[in-house]
């Protein structure tokens, strides 16, 4: 089975799509695809369709809903290679693939493959080369992590609330790793190549300070020291008038040394940008 989740949902057995086109029946593919192989609990699966006011027919519509899933998963199945038929003991049946398991359903995605788990595996490997200096290879792994991602998770799917609480878990797993991307080619000196792409990311969140420094460290290392003050500039405005904050002490630190021109200023540890960041504003805790 193959499993996307990282943009416009994509589930695959045997190649073919099983995928609904319904919108209660891809809400439940889509969470029991999110944590295949684990049991999602009947209790969840109606929170997310219902919103804590499910029908007395609850239970028997999601069962529906599974008989549904089954048969496209069924179809799906009957692609298999010639020589596996109908009795054979190696052939899969839809029950095997969506398991009812006390309590819930387990969607089995077998020796298949999955977007969030290869997000996640790529994005750890590249914050322990971080974590060891190695910024070259932190900078690929992270970036084929990023490439996973065809836009929003969920972005073609009616959400719950399970699903919208997944949706802005991975969404702030993907910030980080990209705030460690950036980070690894500023270690690398590719300020200049950084320029554009922080443009677009600081106006797009435009009250996250770590985004806002590494912009400011990328333009003050590209000569252009007028404008990293003018970016501090903005964002003290926008987290003034908006929420009522003003920048971090970390973020006053890099205006002054930027002032004085101390164009290698460091940008905190990794281990506390990716650990640590907390809240919209992208800021920091001291561990």
């Amino acid at each position: 089975m193959q499993i996307d989740v990282l943009g416009v949902l994509d589930v695959r057995e045997n190649g073919a799509s099983i995928a609904p086109t319904a919108p209660k029946p891809r809400q439940v593919l889509a969470l029991l695809a999110l944590h295949a192989d684990r049991v999602v609990p009947v209790s969840a699966l109606i929170d997310e369709l219902w919103a804590g006011r499910p029908p007395r027919s609850a239970r028997t519509t999601l069962q529906t809903y599974v008989l549904q899933l089954r048969d496209l998963i069924a179809l799906a199945l009957d692609r298999q290679e010639p020589g596996a038929g109908s009795d054979s003991p190696s052939r899969r049946r839809a029950k095997d693939v969506l398991v009812t398991s006390p309590g819930g359903y387990m969607l089995v995605l077998g020796e298949g493959s999955s977007d969030v788990r290869e997000f996640e595996r790529l994005s750890g490997t590249g914050y322990r080369a971080m974590d060891q200096g190695d910024y070259r290879g932190a900078s690929r792994l992270l970036r084929e992590a990023l490439a996973l991602w065809t836009g929003s998770a969920f972005a073609d799917v009616q959400t719950g609330a399970q699903l919208e609480m997944e949706a802005r878990r991975l969404e702030e797993s993907r910030l980080c790793a990209l705030d460690q991307r950036i980070e690894a080619d500023l270690r690398l000196d590719r300020h200049r190549e950084l320029l554009a792409e922080l443009t677009v990311l600081t106006s797009r969140y435009s009250a996250h300070e770590n985004l806002h420094a590494q912009f400011m460290l990328a333009l003050h290392r590209s000569g252009r020291r007028g404008e990293a003050l003018d970016v501090y500039h903005r964002l003290r405005g926008t987290l003034v008038r908006d929420l009522g904050l003003e920048p971090s002490p970390r973020l006053r630190r890099l205006q002054q040394s930027i002032l004085t021109a101390a164009a290698e200023t460091p940008l905190p540890e990794q281990r506390t940008l990716v650990a640590a960041r907390t809240g919209s504003t992208g800021r920091l805790r001291v561990n």
